[in-house]
């Protein structure tokens, strides 16, 4: 009822800050092989639980994850590199200008990149949203591997082949379960709206959905827009957690990791 609203609202919030004060604690006092695996454990919930709202909650089987992380990871590590780094990484071909004189800090190249996998995820699910199934499970899958590729031979941008180091290790507890709780707050959010209920109401029967009005091309979007910009997120926070960075990091083993966490 309305009235357990509050309740479970404050205890919620109260849940958050114990969470995030134990993760504070833990990046004081635990030791760096621990901290890796907490911190990964939060990244791939990040990324489960972004690929969970396409595959699961819109009954979408995309297999492009992969590729959005690795969107992400690179623009987080160009934009948090050091110029004087920069010009050391990059000797096979100087980088690009601008990009070889910015230099941000964490939190808004850590959206930027969000913003940016998730314009690839535009990109790649105007075309490949029309697909059903297994078709759409290929060509995701294709689309994921056609930007490493296109990441090996952007050498200017990338490096290509070569890949970054010296990532900054921005990566904490904090930000790792910050990020967390943010994109599990915001994807339920989602799942319980009316945007929401389209959704599942296409996994469950599309014909159906389409008869009561209910936008396919829209929310299968939507969904596929969000879940790339988590993804992003998700990619960025490895990147500047294991500081060194190659196209082959984001393999299609990596999305079917994620696959079977879901």
């Amino acid at each position: 009822g309305m009235e357990r609203k509050p309740a479970n609202t404050m205890l919620s919030i109260a849940a958050t800050l114990l969470l995030l004060a134990a993760a504070f604690a833990a990046q004081k006092f635990l030791n760096a092989y621990v901290l890796r695996i907490l911190n990964l454990c939060a990244i791939y919930a990040i990324l489960g639980v972004s690929m969970n709202l396409i595959n699961g909650f819109t009954g979408q089987f995309s297999l492009g994850h992969a590729g959005f992380m690795a969107v992400g990871a690179y623009v987080t590590a160009i934009l948090t590199l050091s110029p004087a780094h920069k010009a050391v990484i990059y000797f096979m071909e100087p980088i690009m200008p601008p990009l070889d004189r910015i230099h941000l800090s964490f939190f808004p190249a850590l959206v930027i990149a969000g913003l940016i996998s998730a314009l690839f995820g535009l990109m790649i699910g105007v075309p490949t949203l029309r697909l059903k199934g297994d078709y759409l499970a290929i060509a995701t899958l294709g689309f994921s591997e056609i930007i490493r590729v296109v990441f090996t031979n952007i050498v200017p941008i990338t490096n290509g082949a070569l890949g970054l180091k010296n990532i900054p290790e921005h990566t904490t507890l904090l930000w790792s379960c910050g990020w967390m709780i943010f994109t599990i707050f915001f994807i339920q959010r989602l799942v319980n709206s009316s945007y929401g209920r389209a959704m599942k109401g296409i996994r469950d029967n599309e014909v159906a959905a389409e008869a009561m009005g209910v936008n396919l091309f829209t929310h299968k979007i939507l969904a596929f827009v969000v879940g790339a910009f988590f993804a992003g997120i998700g990619g960025g926070l490895l990147a500047n957690l294991i500081t060194t960075i190659d196209p082959k990091t984001f393999t299609p083993v990596l999305t079917y990791q994620v696959l079977m966490i879901i």
